[in-house]
């Protein structure tokens, strides 16, 4: 079993203490912004172990007498059917989903604010659907020269052009489906405008990484960089902040370049900025509540390689390029990364080539490392994931989890009658296989049983698996990372 990390329980209770005195600082009313995943972050699940996926929603479940929430999306993602790459949904379906979320965990959703809005159709669609539902909305427009032409932005021709957003309660959360929906802009709008009508407010962001107070070169931070490898963001120490206090405390460049202008901006409209620094503006206290710092590194060290393996399969298909996989390179070896941290990469390694086909190795909770191989009834995939579960039930490998009599005649249904040319199945319908086998055998019903045992596990694969295997046992929680090669040498995989 890994070694707890984090006490998720702490942070629970120092952040919601931290945001409610970032609220009296401001008199009773705060603008946050909030970065990253609002739920199921199950990246600072991995790299922190201990810190629940869903702890930064649960944390303003405590505070839900105070909060509403406010959904930013940019009109310009609408109009071009911007898709959430983990959910495979467009931003604006996200939004529907988003507001059914929140208001399933008994949190008030406010109203949703299209920004960059010039009158796009598709724009005009979705705030027609939006009105038919009866949620409230709001347009906020382009602006010339934003976010360098300060005396323009503040001003009746910049933030004044846009709705002003109705808000009833003394924390505003602003969220969004994705980067670049103008959430910043959606509280700096908010604050020109209550200043104009007489009304004390403040603006914080919300951003779990990086961890300002710890090290710059610290495995936590480095797998943040390597999360976003694809973008522009590089984690570097804040000047404002040693210029202010002294103190050394970690950001990254796009706070760090926009804090002069957005200095400006808190002076324009308020007359003085409450911040001397980008890390003055955050309220994130993950950094406080990490209880074992070895068992962090650790993680985050695993994490960094499989964001690697990742990377280097997106640029076999295309979907990224050479320098996001040196950039993963430069971080692996900040971190001292390489492939012997995991065993299970060795382990599926040795199994392919002993094999001759495509295997996978998975390490257990318990450190014991079991393997699988393709079968003429089984992928990789499937075949690791009985043996896992056999191993942790302690069933003897000669046992049949699942009889001939089962497995044949679907391979037989895949080929025959659904035209698949593979008839070895697929994880999803060994589990399905496996299911039924339980109605009359023990054994089955024992192996199904150890499924939530493989949460946080780590599974290497030889070749690149398919979208349905890899999407499976991600929802089982397995951490899965690949080798950048396809099983043949055709064209087209899917």
């Amino acid at each position: 079993m890994a070694a707890i990390g984090f006490d998720n329980q702490k942070y629970l209770t120092t952040q919601s203490e931290q945001i409610k005195r970032r609220i009296a600082q401001f008199g009773g009313k705060l603008y946050l912004e909030f970065g990253g995943k609002l739920f199921d972050d199950f990246h600072a699940s991995r790299v922190l172990p201990g810190f629940a996926p869903d702890s930064k929603i649960r944390m303003l479940q405590q505070l839900k007498e105070d909060v509403e929430i406010v959904i930013a999306i940019n009109a310009a993602d609408i109009e071009k059917n911007k898709v959430r790459g983990d959910l495979g949904i467009t931003y604006d379906e996200d939004v529907l989903r988003l507001i059914d979320i929140f208001r399933g965990m008994d949190l008030y959703v406010g109203s949703v604010v299209l920004t960059r809005y010039a009158h796009q159709s598709a724009a005009d669609a979705f705030l027609k659907r939006l009105n038919a539902l009866g949620i409230r909305c709001y347009r906020h427009y382009p602006i010339a020269g934003y976010p360098s032409d300060v005396p323009h932005i503040v001003s009746d021709e910049g933030l004044g052009k846009n709705d002003y957003i109705e808000t009833s309660h003394s924390l505003v959360v602003v969220t969004a489906p994705g980067p670049g929906s103008g959430k910043m802009a959606t509280c700096l709008s908010q604050l020109y405008h209550d200043y104009r009508r007489g009304i004390t407010a403040g603006y914080a962001k919300f951003e779990t990484f990086p961890i300002w107070n710890l090290p710059l070169k610290h495995p936590v931070n480095l797998a943040y960089e390597a999360a976003t490898a694809d973008l522009d963001d590089v984690n570097m120490i804040d000047p404002f902040h040693l210029e202010a206090y002294g103190k050394t405390a970690v950001n990254y460049n796009r706070d760090v370049e926009i804090f002069p202008v957005l200095n400006a901006i808190f002076k324009k409209i308020q007359g003085t900025s409450p911040y001397q620094s980008p890390t003055d503006m955050g309220v994130n206290m993950a950094g406080n509540c990490i209880v074992d710092d070895a068992a962090c590194c650790a993680a985050s060290r695993l994490e960094i390689l499989r964001r690697y393996y990742t990377a280097c399969v997106e640029r076999l298909q295309g979907k990224c390029d050479d320098e996001t996989v040196r950039k993963l390179e430069l971080v692996m070896n900040q971190a001292e990364v390489t492939p012997d941290i995991c065993p299970a990469v060795s382990a599926a390694l040795l199994k392919a080539e002993t094999t001759g086909g495509p295997a996978g190795a998975m390490v257990l909770p318990d450190g014991r490392v079991v393997t699988g191989k393709t079968s003429d009834t089984l992928g990789a995939a499937s075949a690791l994931l009985l043996n896992a579960m056999k191993a942790l039930g302690g069933i003897d490998d000669h046992f049949e989890l699942i009889s001939a009599q089962v497995l044949e005649p679907v391979c037989r249904l895949k080929t025959q009658y659904l035209g698949h040319k593979n008839p070895r199945l697929h994880t999803d319908e060994v589990l399905m296989a496996l299911t039924i086998s339980a109605l009359t055998n023990p054994l089955a019903e024992l192996a199904q049983q150890q499924l939530p045992k493989l949460r946080g596990c780590d599974a290497h694969f030889s070749v690149v698996l398919s979208e349905v295997d890899e999407n499976l046992l991600r929802r089982l929680g397995i951490n899965v990372s690949c080798e950048a090669r396809y099983e043949t040498k055709k064209l087209y995989h899917k």
